[in-house]
């Protein structure tokens, strides 16, 4: 088997169901399985998708312990010499998933985590590829003009995210998790054998792409495949401004994990938290007055 799709339901039956139909329509020129997992979900039997599905295998989770321990789950099911974790809440729309497998198999050079570049269903752009977070990059990500007046290319590979167009293939630091494919031999090399699971969600691919890159294999975007992600199709409005604070708690323990807590990680708190409540404080306002969470 030459890749193991890992999809995790959490009651969004019908847009599982859409992801799920994408793949079995768009991915032709490689072998596959899709091992779809249930965490617990109480919208409906998930039973149901084996009969509209016959061909995936399920996994009915118990409980809903989040979004890594539900992969690690279906991990153990996997037979594919590459893994994709697939958010359920995205959709192929061409063979995306044989482009990046004929990726790895024609780069020399070493590759941890692959993304792919991703818009919204208004075909909006996603900002799939990430640098780390440093004191330089929130400084320059305040003063704007400072990486703005660079040459596009300096620019985009220097801060990547929303200073990058997506539009040419590269290293970066960590890529999207909604499509997080990687090479199943890396899990030999962590601890426990098996993805980080600290995280219940969100920050997860941050995570794992450190610590694949801390072995050797650093994260690879590739530009010229498109997947549509509608993002957060399974959270709700106001959860989402709560999962906002979650997402800054587990940036700062990324950041101890690799500057641990000295000085830089002091500086940093600084400036990262003044800028990102700030930002949170503007959504939150916006949600009140308008009812809607601005990206």
């Amino acid at each position: 088997m030459k890749v193991s799709i890992i999809i995790i339901n959490y009651n969004t039956f019908q847009i599982t169901c859409n992801c799920i139909e994408s793949v079995l329509n768009h991915t032709k020129a490689i072998d596959y399985e899709i091992i779809l997992v249930d965490n617990d979900s109480k919208e409906c039997n998930p039973q149901l998708f084996l009969q509209r599905f016959p061909s995936i295998i399920l996994i009915e989770n118990k409980e809903n312990n989040g979004f890594a321990k539900g992969n690690n789950l279906g991990i153990t099911k996997a037979t594919g010499k590459y893994i994709l974790l697939l958010n359920s809440d995205t959709y192929l729309t061409e063979d995306s998933i044989s482009i990046a497998v004929a990726t790895f198999e024609n780069t020399k050079e070493p590759i941890g985590a692959l993304g792919v570049r991703m818009v919204y269903p208004d075909q909006g752009l996603q900002y799939s590829a990430r640098c780390f977070r440093s004191i330089r990059w929130e400084i320059f990500d305040l003063l704007r003009f400072i990486p703005l007046s660079m040459p596009y290319q300096k620019r985009a590979k220097l801060m990547m995210g929303k200073y990058f167009k997506t539009d040419f293939t590269t290293y970066c630091d960590w890529v999207n998790g909604a499509f997080f494919m990687f090479p199943k031999e890396i899990l030999t090399k962590l601890p426990e054998h098996k993805l980080d699971e600290r995280f219940f969600m969100y920050g997860e691919d941050h995570l794992w792409c450190y610590q694949f890159s801390a072995l050797g294999y650093p994260s690879y975007f590739l530009s010229n495949t498109t997947i549509v992600h509608i993002h957060n199709a399974s959270t709700k409005v106001n959860k989402q401004l709560q999962l906002i604070l979650k997402m800054i708690q587990n940036e700062l323990e990324i950041m101890r994990e690799r500057k641990g807590k000295g000085l830089y990680y002091y500086l940093f708190c600084l400036v990262y938290l003044g800028k990102e409540y700030s930002r949170y404080a503007i959504k939150y306002l916006v949600f009140k007055l308008k009812g809607k969470l601005i990206r």
